[in-house]
């Protein structure tokens, strides 16, 4: 109790000045600099993000032959998944544990976990205990994606805050794409017995070591960010109010939330469901049904990647002067009308370039929409109240998609195939269309509060 009073009254003269006409930049108070490197080091939960989600999908050729399980797609399966189940707890746990103790102290528990899964992950000989190590690094998953976007959220300043919660967008993309080159430098020419033998030995093992460096850099550089002006108010209140501080899934669910929890959750599942995810995860199915060989897969992988990071930088200045809304139906229509074109091209055996260019299409399209606004929404829409039960509700709702997306790919693509996902995908987009552009208001330039009073009304 008195670290949190300590917290407060460190920075009350800021707050005091943000009340007044001459607020500075940030309403926390904090100058554009401090600003700026506080959100980068929560970004970089992003980063880390990213990097652990994607890294298995270069990796998953060489383990799966070092623990024998080449021939068991139950075993395949497990393996993709557990990190996405360790997300499932960490997301759960992530918003109570953020309103109960602050969003810093949660923060910094994510890069202890990272760091504790890279090393372990590629220590383990045991595929029970590279699996336990997965998980842990999905628990780390599921806390960083829940309060890295809400912290961004609570220390911008309207007229940017969208820029800025899409900096944590980008951070992840750097990530994902860190991964796939990291994945395509250390595996060596598959064509030659010896490197595949390095390959299945230790190849894949660096491949989980090498994010032990930026998930010592965030777990250092996040001693130095304050907590959350936003939460120590709220704090500061409930406990002048003597009052409960932490909200709980009862509060949530009562009918003044409930549109809005719906529409966070529709939102959450779709950036899941419209299938992009797919991509990154099965690569190797993907590219190989398009007609590349492994060393083709890696080099298109990287493609998608270096695309996915460009129009992340789109996103960047788009967010501010497009808004939320227009961004998120552009997504939503452009993903329908590209995978119904892929998912007809697998049908009619198409293979090759023109393959690649809807791949990055798909994938640029999500990066400049669905995969930044899902995050800024979620982390706007939500009443100060119950923002962190409800970011870890919805960020919860995000990883079943996630890990549902992810676990029925490989059945839905042998029952149907590739034709048949990429058009289910499509349907699912242009529900979602109809759905958002019915519900989704614009949240561009207004305050927290201001949106509050907006949505809840």
């Amino acid at each position: 109790m008195d670290t949190y009073n300590k917290d407060l009254d460190s920075i009350r003269p800021f707050l005091a000045k943000a009340e007044s006409k001459q607020a500075p930049l940030c309403s926390s108070g904090f100058t554009k600099t401090f600003l700026y490197f506080i959100c980068a080091v929560s970004a970089m939960g992003g980063l880390l993000f990213g990097y652990d989600w994607v890294v298995i999908g270069g990796a998953k050729p060489f383990y799966e032959l070092y623990f024998g399980i080449t021939d068991s797609p139950l075993l395949q399966g497990v393996a993709m998944t557990t990190a996405l189940v360790g997300c499932l707890a960490g997301a759960m746990v992530a918003g109570a544990l953020a309103d109960r103790y602050g969003r810093k102290p949660l923060l910094m528990l994510s890069a202890v976990l990272f760091t504790v899964s890279a090393v372990a992950t590629g220590l383990f000989d045991d595929f029970t205990l590279f699996n336990t190590a997965r998980f842990i690094g999905g628990v780390g998953i599921g806390v960083a994606s829940a309060l890295a976007p809400m912290y961004i959220a609570e220390v911008s300043p309207a007229e940017i805050r969208g820029r800025m919660v899409s900096l944590n967008q980008m951070t992840i993309v750097l990530g994902i794409l860190s991964a796939q080159i990291v994945n395509m430098l250390l595996a060596r020419d598959t064509s030659v017995a010896e490197n595949m033998a390095w390959n299945t030995e230790w190849g894949w093992r660096w491949m989980f070591w090498a994010e032990t460096l930026p998930a010592g850099l965030f777990l250092v550089m996040s001693f130095f960010i304050p907590e959350s002006p936003v939460y120590l108010r709220l704090k500061s209140t409930m406990q002048q109010l003597q009052t409960p501080k932490e909200a709980g899934l009862r509060e949530l669910m009562q009918p003044k939330y409930r549109h809005v929890l719906l529409l966070g959750l529709i939102i959450a599942v779709f950036q899941q469901w419209c299938g992009t995810n797919v991509i990154f995860n099965y690569a190797q199915e993907i590219f190989v049904g398009a007609g590349f060989d492994v060393d083709g897969m890696f080099i298109n992988i990287v493609i998608t990647g270096i695309a996915n990071v460009l129009f992340t930088f789109v996103a960047l200045y788009t967010i501010e002067k497009w808004g939320r809304r227009t961004l998120i139906l552009l997504g939503a229509g452009a993903l329908f009308m590209i995978y119904f074109i892929l998912g007809t091209c697998y049908f009619m055996g198409i293979t090759g370039t023109m393959m690649v260019v809807l791949v990055v299409a798909a994938i640029s399209v999500y990066a400049m929409t669905l995969g930044p606004v899902t995050w800024t929404l979620l982390a706007e829409i939500f009443p100060n109240r119950v923002r962190g039960i409800a970011m870890a509700t919805c960020t919860f709702a995000l990883w079943v998609g996630c890990c549902t997306l992810t676990f029925s790919f490989p059945s839905m693509n042998a029952a149907l195939g590739s034709s048949g996902s990429f058009w289910i995908y499509s349907a699912i987009c242009l529900c979602a269309y109809i759905y958002l552009f019915r519900n989704c208001p614009e949240t561009k330039g207004k305050s927290l509060e201001e949106l509050e009073a907006l949505i809840n009304n």
